[in-house]
């Protein structure tokens, strides 16, 4: 926990920083323990609190000290946060997962009302290093969500200063608002106190004391109000809306918004600042485009890659750069010089066929490769599929490669299939990654390329929803694979394209998603605790976020679907679709009558698997916690 002073320093730090910025950044204010979807996001993993604090004048910390023994509480389904409590038995309990950290060696436990998904992400591992075991009490719940009928109620207020002193008038007492009632001149707090989100919005053309003093403005509304002091506050320069904000607005348009077929919205990206474009040339002066896209720099400096073999570092031939296979695990070192000093990323990438040896192989080389550098690089395990922009950034121009299976090892390649296909998307950043995928034609995607390879011939097939760098990065996906191309254009297929595949069959030609100008969302719906709660998944979301033992909600903005994990409950079954259908009422942005769609693990149309890059069918096959042990 923070004290007093450090507080007030951080909002004046903030404050400095924002002017120096010119005041274009994004601010939140993040609370341990009530961190938002958004900052959660950029921690796929799950974060980690730790007690006490950073290394000062006042205050001496060891690093790495291997005699430290400590437990951590691990907590949440969709959002992971790992506390650090007492290392006693009277800190677990029978509902939750834990961490036994004893310098050398690190246990994961898990209590006996833990579900499959929770020991999913936490696999499970019995100890017996803190004496006998005595009776455990049982699970508690999660913090109490707000009544849905409330949670995205707003009110809207315009901030002043004329009288000498910062007063708030009502602009109106209930969303939906219009766009029209924020004038450029003036800034206004929206009222989201309900649900403990406050957001302030900055006229271009307002004074300069009322811009510099919003985030005060907000705690002083927060604190007038009565509200919980966990409530959160986004400070949003006009331009840079959230769109959380934005919903509660039922005719939000923003300035070069465009109708008619255009790039899909990056998945999963909840609060993405639409108004920043990527630009790598001013990654290091431009903070909060950096942040949006996940980049600390445009991916140019030195990159060095390990194969994980036998328990050992094996490196990779330069030239095959960019090529990861599913059936192996590598460590990719990144060094980089922002301001002259170099600093150091190590990326841990995790293939979904890699053996379990393997894995644990590659966790340890990470740790021996980081004590090696002085522990200054900072660590990132990323697992096949979820890829951060960064990480696909470093092969300069050329698409990261990701076989399904296989293995790059001399001598143990598995035999390719005879006929592969690879499915080509750009991310916010316009990295492209190409990922392969079932060779079925129920697989295409309307906004992206696809590359087909066939005994007989290459096929780049392009949808009318893809962009010219997709097509690029198919050409260099196609020499990669050897043989000459052959172009085909969505609605002009050969009959032996459609051969290839198995057949013509329905696939991914939504409009909505061509021309997806809000971020698609998903949440889990369930009872674990014993009552029906909706947790948001933060960050980027990928087939692997949807648990078999609940039901999901994706809202892709003009639908709602419904997925029934297989290992659902009664009462997640029966309660979802009360939830969903009450979602859409209390929108703030006045959506009312969208259709929800119900659709059942395993039986997925192309119109919801569209949403998630490199879907595989095949997934539920197989029992994703047995791989674990």
């Amino acid at each position: 926990m923070w004290a007093t002073d450090e507080s007030g320093a951080a909002a004046i730090f903030a404050t400095q920083l924002d002017d120096f910025l010119g005041g274009g950044p994004v601010q939140f204010r993040e609370l341990q323990n009530n961190e938002s979807i958004t900052f959660l996001g950029y921690f796929k993993s799950g974060i980690k609190y730790q007690s006490g604090g950073v290394a000062s004048g006042f205050q001496h910390v060891v690093t790495n000290d291997m005699s430290v023994r400590r437990l951590l509480h691990i907590k949440g389904r969709r959002a992971i946060r790992a506390t650090e409590v007492p290392l006693s038995w009277q800190s677990f309990n029978q509902g939750d997962c834990f961490i036994v950290d004893l310098g050398k060696d690190i246990y994961q436990w898990c209590g006996g009302e833990c579900n499959r998904y929770e020991r999913l992400k936490a696999a499970q591992v019995a100890i017996d290093a803190l004496g006998p075991k005595p009776s455990l009490t049982p699970g508690t719940p999660d913090d109490d969500k707000v009544d849905s009928s409330n949670k995205k109620k707003g009110a809207l207020y315009m901030i002043s200063d004329v009288t000498g002193s910062m007063k708030t008038s009502v602009v109106a007492q209930s969303s939906p608002f219009l766009q029209a009632m924020l004038s450029a001149d003036e800034c206004y707090i929206l009222d989201n106190g309900v649900d403990r989100n406050v957001f302030v919005w900055k006229g271009p053309k307002a004074n300069t004391t009322e811009r510099k003093a919003a985030m005060s403005a907000a705690v002083k509304f927060i604190k007038d109000k009565g509200y919980s002091a966990k409530t959160q506050v986004q400070v949003l320069p006009a331009g840079g809306e959230t769109t959380l904000f934005k919903q509660f607005f039922s005719d939000w348009k923003d300035k070069d918004q465009t109708m008619g077929p255009s790039k899909a919205y990056t998945i999963g990206r909840i609060a993405k600042v639409e108004q920043v474009p990527f630009d790598a040339s001013t990654l290091h002066s431009n903070s909060a485009m950096a942040a949006q896209h996940g980049m600390v720099d445009d991916g140019s400096g030195k990159v060095q890659i390990w194969r994980v073999e036998d328990g050992a570092r094996v490196a990779v031939e330069p030239s095959t750069y960019g090529q990861f296979y599913g059936g192996d695990c590598y460590l990719i070192l990144y060094s980089y010089r922002p301001g002259g000093r170099e600093q150091h990323i190590i990326y841990t990438w995790q293939g979904l066929k890699c053996t379990k040896d393997e894995l644990a192989a590659s966790a340890f080389l990470t740790v021996k490769l980081d004590d090696s550098m002085g522990g200054s690089p900072v660590q990132v395990r990323v697992t096949q599929g979820q890829e951060p922009p960064h990480l696909m950034s470093l092969f300069q121009g050329k698409p990261m490669i990701i076989h399904s299976g296989g293995t790059s090892r001399k001598g143990g390649q598995t035999a390719a299939g005879g006929k592969r296909l690879f499915q080509l998307r750009q991310s916010s950043s316009r990295a492209t990654r190409a990922v392969e995928v079932e060779p079925l034609a129920s697989n295409l995607n309307t906004n992206d390329v696809f590359v087909l390879k066939t005994p007989d011939a290459t096929l780049v097939w392009r949808g009318l929803g893809a962009s010219d760098e997709e097509m690029a990065g198919a050409k260099h996906v196609a020499a990669v694979l050897g043989g000459g191309t052959t172009d085909v254009t969505e609605g002009k297929e050969p009959a032996s394209f459609w051969s290839a595949l198995g057949g013509k069959k329905d696939y991914q030609t939504s409009k909505s998603l061509q021309n997806a100008v809000k971020a698609p969302r998903l949440f889990g719906c369930s009872n674990k605790t014993g009552r029906l709660i909706v947790e948001e998944v933060p960050g980027d979301f990928n087939q692997s976020d949807l648990a078999t033992d609940d039901v999901m909600l994706l809202d892709t903005w003009d639908q709602v679907f419904l997925w029934v994990g297989n290992d659902a409950n009664t009462v997640e079954k029966t309660g979802a679709p009360k939830i969903a259908k009450e979602y859409v009422d209390s929108d703030p942005s006045g959506r009312r009558g969208l259709p929800i769609a119900t659709v059942k693990q395993g039986a997925e149309p192309p119109i919801f698997t569209g949403w998630f890059q490199a879907w595989d069918a095949k997934m539920w096959d197989s029992d994703a916690l047995a791989k674990l042990f």
